[in-house]
């Protein structure tokens, strides 16, 4: 039997500038590569992926094709892309995986373009999966964490349990090109590059996709080959700083102490995600390999001032370590990136005031903390982890006529602008036209007055002047219709980190 090959897709999400290593598809291709072949389309580079897939398909022999699928801005290209295979080539099975298939498998399975769909971690689902179709069997339920369709009706086999192994895997960058096109300039450097350390999460927030693909596991890397791949980083591609998307870098501090002495040795700035209370747990020594390690900074999930709805989306923290960790990163030259969730479903209104006041105080301890504002915008249940579907009740999520929210049941409709909103964390159907218009205004003075470190393009004089026409504003809490400052916006264009990113 001829070892499957198969063309991993990357659908267009960002500008070429913004470009990151597709780290997912770089370890799909290195599972697929130990039983068979692989090849790698990257639409964040490969500006017309359509064509670019399409031309892949006309070179060489494949079994399927995976797809990368999240929700938001990318379902369009996804839907053109998965349509356009479809049409060139009706035999070939189309694979979508990734955060919005495993989130919403019912509503991606529903598409007639769309063939399976893989849940959860797919390194060792996919290679399986094109196994068996090699052998020509019509029983996939073996396969743990697929979902595909059986004489029309839809199967769901049992999730595969997380792979807490470390199997020493080599990302295959050449398949890139060039990998050093996707190193990019940002504040932390002229060379920053993307990994992943750790993946998963050991904590079960009832908002978070990580929390509902992972369902409370996590797993660090050894620390060799934590090593080996930044020193691949830094010594073969020229990489002079790091943006780590591990899903929680900070874990338990006995586990994190030999990867922070990897990292003081190599001494790469870096970004990462943590929590407050993971920091405000560790000891001074810790904090000195914190520091010798040259963190710069950590974007840290606040969500809330209110303990009531920090219990209620099971956060694990509380309002005063919000507080503690601001100072805390003060003091060891860390800049903290606060994340709030505004406008939840329940006392949407009385909720946004009270989150403004306290980004408000946050920002009298440590000017430097840079904050995001979201809209709150959960799951549906059925997109949670089935360990947790049905164990507790959730705030009710009506709109503004009071009627149910009715989620998207097809890609198409995931498409519309109301939903690819609030797959971005930018609207919901029960915050109101005066509120929505509210948070944007406080955004706006906010990010004038303190606009972020991470803003490169934007010349300093134009920041300064910025700072200083919407001091009025901040001072005297004079959020509505900033004209003047949006005018300006025009001119200058702010970075936006919640929309850009780093």
């Amino acid at each position: 039997m001829t070892p499957p090959n198969t063309l991993l897709v990357n659908p267009t999400i960002t500008s070429r500038a913004s470009a990151r290593f597709p780290l997912s598809l770089l370890h799909l291709s290195a599972a697929l590569d130990r039983n068979g072949s692989s090849r790698i389309v990257d639409g964040n580079v490969d500006r017309d992926v359509v064509d670019a897939t399409l031309r892949a398909l006309g070179e060489e022999r494949f079994d399927a094709v995976g797809i990368s699928v999240m929700g938001g801005p990318q379902m369009a290209p996804s839907i053109a892309l998965s349509k356009a295979i479809r049409e060139r080539r009706p035999d070939l099975p189309i694979v979508w995986g990734g955060y919005f298939p495993t989130l919403y498998t019912d509503t991606a399975l529903s598409a007639p373009y769309v063939d399976y769909a893989i849940r959860g971690q797919g390194e060792e689902s996919l290679p399986e999966l094109l196994a068996a179709l090699g052998r020509g069997e019509r029983d996939l339920s073996r396969i743990g964490g697929l979902s595909w369709k059986n004489d029309g009706a839809v199967v769901h086999n049992p999730n595969r349990r997380f792979s807490l192994d470390d199997s020493g895997i080599v990302l295959p960058y050449d398949k890139l090109g060039d990998p050093r096109r996707y190193l990019a300039r940002t504040f932390l450097g002229r060379r920053t590059a993307a990994h992943q350390a750790a993946i998963g999460c050991r904590f079960r927030c009832t908002f978070c996709g990580v929390a509902a693909m992972f369902g409370g596991a996590t797993a660090l890397p050894a620390t060799a080959r934590l090593e080996r791949d930044l020193g691949y980083l830094k010594h073969q591609l020229g990489a002079d700083s790091i943006q780590f998307f591990d899903h929680n870098f900070f874990d338990r501090e006995a586990d994190m102490v030999p990867l922070l002495e990897i990292m003081a040795k190599l001494e790469l700035p870096w970004w990462c995600y943590a929590r407050s209370d993971a920091l405000l747990n560790l000891s001074e020594s810790t904090w000195k390999l914190v520091r010798k390690s040259r963190l710069r900074m950590a974007y840290i999930g606040a969500e809330s001032p209110s303990g009531a709805m920090l219990k209620e989306i099971r956060k694990g923290t509380r309002p005063d370590q919000t507080l503690e960790v601001a100072e805390l990163c003060r003091r060891h030259g860390v800049i903290p990136e606060l994340s709030f969730m505004v406008a939840p479903p329940v006392n949407t209104e009385e909720e946004t005031l009270h989150t403004f006041e306290f980004i408000r105080e946050l920002k009298k301890i440590n000017p430097q903390s840079e904050i995001i504002v979201y809209i709150y915008t959960p799951l549906p249940e059925s997109s949670k982890h089935e360990k947790e579907r049905g164990k507790r009740a959730s705030m009710p999520l009506l709109d503004l006529n009071g009627d149910p929210v009715v989620f998207p049941s097809s890609p198409e409709e995931w498409t519309e602008r109301r939903w690819v909103d609030y797959a971005c964390h930018a609207d919901a159907p029960w915050v109101s036209d005066d509120l929505r218009r509210h948070i944007q205004d406080f955004v706006t003075v906010l990010r004038c007055r303190f606009p972020t470190v991470q803003d490169l393009r934007s010349p300093p004089w134009a920041k300064r002047g910025l700072s200083a026409m919407a001091a009025w504003r901040y001072r005297r809490r004079r959020y509505d219709r900033p004209w003047e400052l949006n005018l300006a916006n025009r001119l200058v264009r702010l970075r936006m980190p919640q929309v850009s990113g780093l």
